[in-house]
């Protein structure tokens, strides 16, 4: 409808009880005011400026409550968007910052072999400072003379020009390099393991060095979820006094870079075109693009949650901010009608609304990112165990995404349905069913939806999460809406005329009377019970996944390097003290050398993992049984199968492996072929003993193994146990890790308290959801219910129709969202959060009762009045 002038726009006769000259379309051929001089004319009123008529607009609604609910939910929405978005933009801007320290050099060489002669001549031509560093576990111990205690401890040795990036600092306050010859740095763990303090001699091999400073932090160690052995840094040249590297030690060797750009550059591409030429075996370069530390798969799930909290919080706030908007517009209608006939042109109302919206999401959106941003503290607080950075001030991207979030929430979902109020026809005056809001509005709503799908789609970590989000709510509207509209025209079928409660009969009558409010409140209230149902389920699954990867029982202490004619002893030790439940598994040494045999290189795999997992050798097993924490997922397992191979799935996946593909492994020298059977699901998180390649067998007598052993040390006999089997069998390797799981339980409890927090934050959103979506009811139930009184009906039957329809309603909406929860959760779990998902038929009657329960405290809280509220002033507004 286009714009009107005053003159178009005003009826042509005054209102009942109005004065003609009043408004102003009031020109100057309006004849004298009364009370003035004969002769003369007040000069036409001015109206007001559009920025004050919006200032105005936006005051008194606010003032009478209008958008609370409105800004509510925008609050909340881009808070929760916000705390992740600060989150993650601090954490990424301090591996960044830190990437070089981190690595050591701009630019280091990793490998299980000296770094060749032909790479540090490259960096000398370059003129590049280079650092040297080897890394290997190795059993510390302490004199006689302190207790003889020991300790399985990362040896680390450097070279003078450590470390090239940052600064080693020690717990006095002191910034250090490489320590001096016969001294070490050690870290905390350490000294309390073996009963030392500094100043105090340590025993590594045939050396004795004396501990000459506590270590506080490390610049190189990386950002893994946690180290397994205490660091003790030794000077390079201490290393052969100690006898510890032999001709078949596992040492990995780093030789860092710093450079200028150029001179990196060049090192860098030189460097790589060496390995191809040569084929270099275990050899791989890091930079500050490829060599970023890797997450690991509790603070993976952990992110997925909180982006699968926000994403779930923005769509709530669009499906609350469509109603509220649409709730306004219904109560502005005659208020709008009024101003036209006025003569308010209807472009001046479009912009009012127009602005009044802008103004109110800004404020909003604004005050949500400040909330965002003390909630981004308090998941940092509890985050400590994980966050080993000290993290940068948070740039400008998070606020530019909250505040976008929120004005697009506003604009595209909040706006269409309120800008039809520019075009009420000035005839709704004296005609209220006339200028409803229309339809039309929906395409735009739909654009909106789309639009805000893609982005959020977008912005998610994982384009799986946003996928699956988003796309399995729009599919779950549009069910719920097609499932509401079938049960609403059932219902009078279903409840017969004749021999039906009163109470009964006028609630289902009354819903049938209005399909498409029912369809909108149904849909409303099962998506939002969609949302919290879809919550609740994943945070449980979340949270009983980690806790079932380290339960109470979890092992603590790791043996290997155990002899097989060892085997027996050493079992019989564990009996001794108690130890029942144990794993026990052969450990064999070998290369992957060729797949259907075609010879392997590094270079015929595209991703950065696959080229080192070829490169390193592995450590096989086998056994009869499948072990009872891996789970099969293809294939059939066959005890004592010929020529049969269990694959861990990650691991094919990675190397495109799949059943019937023949494997040979270089075993001490014997290539060993054998067929890919079955493949299997490994919890690399968990504290047992797991492997990527199993054979199916009890014994395999001809090749040459150790054996590895984990269990669970009795409560009060730990350090016994300890000292007993070092001292009966000094080769093994025991690694305690029973700090490290406490350390595991107590972050994991960290991580749970974080994603509740969030979650408590899209809780309330969805409470929001359904607030709005009963408020929404609340005019057209006064105006039916002042009708029924005014006709006998008592307020006691009201009453029960009332509860009837909101019970009755939420229970079918609970229904829904539970059986759209379950599906949703499945493809969740399987897809994007990879861990196992049950059938919970707790959740449907959860949802179900949960439902009616919310609904009709809902429509409670909102509908409070109503049948209080006089029968002759309702009608008499209804009328008005």
């Amino acid at each position: 409808m286009s714009a009107q002038s005053p003159s178009n726009s005003a009826p042509s006769a005054p209102l009942p009880g109005s004065s003609s000259s009043a408004g102003p379309s009031a020109g100057p051929s309006a004849g004298p005011s009364a009370g003035s001089p004969v002769g003369t004319r007040r000069p036409p009123s001015r109206p007001p400026s559009l920025w004050r008529q919006t200032a105005l607009q936006a005051w008194r609604d606010a003032r009478a409550g209008e958008l609370h609910l409105l800004i509510l939910a925008l609050m909340l929405a881009v808070a929760a968007v916000c705390a992740v978005a600060f989150l993650s933009d601090r954490l990424d801007r301090g591996l960044r910052r830190d990437a070089a320290q981190l690595l050591g050099g701009d630019v280091v060489m990793a490998s299980d072999q000296p770094t060749p002669a032909a790479v540090r001549a490259l960096a000398q031509r370059h003129g590049m400072r280079t650092v040297d560093t080897l890394s290997f576990p190795s059993m510390a111990r302490a004199e006689d003379a302190q207790g003889g205690g020991s300790r399985l401890v990362a040896v680390k040795a450097v070279s003078p020009t450590y470390p090239l990036r940052g600064a080693l600092t020690l717990s006095d306050g002191r910034k250090a390099g490489a320590p001096a010859a016969g001294s070490v740095w050690a870290d905390p763990g350490v000294l309390s393991a073996l009963g030392v303090k500094v100043g105090d001699a340590v025993l590594l091999g045939d050396a004795t060095l004396r501990i000459a400073g506590e270590i506080a932090n490390e610049p190189d160690r990386g950002a893994g979820f946690m180290n397994l052995m205490p660091r003790v840094m030794v000077a390079q040249s201490d290393l052969p006094a100690t006898g510890l590297i032999q001709p078949a030690s596992r040492v990995t060797y780093r030789f860092g870079v710093v450079g200028n750009e150029p001179a990196v550059r060049a090192f860098t591409a030189e460097a790589r075109q060496s390995m191809r030429e040569q084929n270099w075996r275990g050899v791989r370069l890091e930079s500050l693009d490829s060599g970023r530390p890797e997450m690991r798969q509790t603070l993976d799930r952990a992110t997925k949650f909180l982006n699968l909290v926000a994403l779930l919080a923005a769509l709530l706030a669009a499906i609350a901010v469509a109603l509220a908007a649409r709730e306004f517009a219904n109560r502005h209608l005659n208020d709008c009608a009024m101003l036209r006939v006025l003569g308010q042109p209807q472009r001046r109302l479009t912009w009012v609304f127009t602005l009044e919206f802008a103004m109110v999401g800004g404020l909003a959106s604004a005050a949500g990112v400040a909330l965002g941003f003390l909630l981004h503290y308090i998941f940092i607080g509890l985050l400590a165990g994980l966050i080993a950075v000290d993290l940068p001030a948070p740039g400008l991207w998070p606020v530019l995404l909250g505040l976008g979030m929120g004005m697009s929430l506003l604009l595209g979902f909040g706006l269409p349905p309120v800008l039809q109020l520019a075009s009420v026809p000035p005839l709704r005056v004296i005609r209220r069913d006339v200028g409803r809001p229309k339809a039309t509005s929906l395409a735009v709503l739909a654009a909106g939806v789309v639009g805000f799908a893609t982005v959020l789609t977008a912005l998610s970590a994982d384009w799986r999460l946003g996928l699956i989000a988003t796309g399995g709510f729009a599919v779950a509207l549009a069910l719920f809406a097609l499932l509401a509209w079938l049960a609403v025209l059932a219902l009078r079928k279903l409840v017969p005329q004749a021999g039906a409660p009163r109470w009964l009969l006028l609630a289902t009558r009354q819903v049938a009377a209005r399909p498409g409010f029912a369809v909108l409140q149904v849909g409303a209230l099962s998506i939002g019970l969609l949302a919290l149902a879809l919550l609740v389920l994943m945070r449980t699954d979340l949270i009983d996944s980690w806790r079932a990867a380290t339960p109470a029982n979890a092992p603590d202490r790791f043996v290997i390097n155990i002899q097989p004619e060892q085997g027996v002893g050493f079992r019989s030790e564990l009996e001794k003290a108690g130890v029942k439940d144990y794993d026990w598994y052969p450990m064999i040494r070998g290369r992957l050398v060729s797949i259907n045999g075609q010879a392997v290189r590094a270079g015929q795999f595209q991703e950065e993992r696959a080229q080192r997992l070829v490169e390193r050798e592995f450590n096989l097993s086998h056994s009869a049984e499948l072990p009872s924490h891996n789970q099969l997922t293809q294939g059939r397992w066959v005890p004592e199968e010929k020529d049969g191979l269990s694959v861990e799935q990650g691991l094919a996946d990675q190397l495109g492996l799949k059943l019937g593909d023949r494997l040979a492994f270089d075993i001490a020298g014997t290539t060993v072929e054998s067929r890919i059977t079955t493949l299997r699901k490994v919890d690399w998180g968990s504290m047992r003993v797991n492997f990527f390649v199993l054979y199916p067998k009890a014994d395999m007598p001809e090749l040459p193994m150790s054996f590895i052993s984990a269990f669970r040390a009795p409560d009060g006999q730990a350090a016994a146990l300890d000292r007993t089997l070092v001292r009966a069998f000094p080769n093994l390797t025991l690694v305690d890790v029973s700090a490290e799981l406490h350390q595991v339980q107590a972050v994991l409890e960290q991580v749970s308290t974080a994603v509740q927090l969030l979650f408590g934050v899209a809780l309330a959103l969805g409470v929001v959801v359904l607030l709005v979506a009963a408020v929404g009811s609340r005019e057209a139930r006064t105006r039916e219910f002042a009708l029924m009184r005014a006709m006998g009906a008592s307020s006691a039957l009201m009453a029960a129709v009332q509860r009837a329809e909101l019970l009755g309603l939420g229970a079918l909406a609970g229904l829904l969202a539970g059986s759209a929860a379950q599906a949703m959760g499945w493809a969740l779990t399987h897809y994007a959060f990879d861990f196992e998902w049950q059938f919970k038929p707790w959740v449907l009657i959860g949802t179900t009762v949960g439902g009616a329960l919310l609904a009709q405290l809902a429509g409670w809280w909102a509908l409070r009045g109503v049948l209080q509220r006089p029968v002759v002033q309702t009608l008499r507004d209804a009328a008005e």
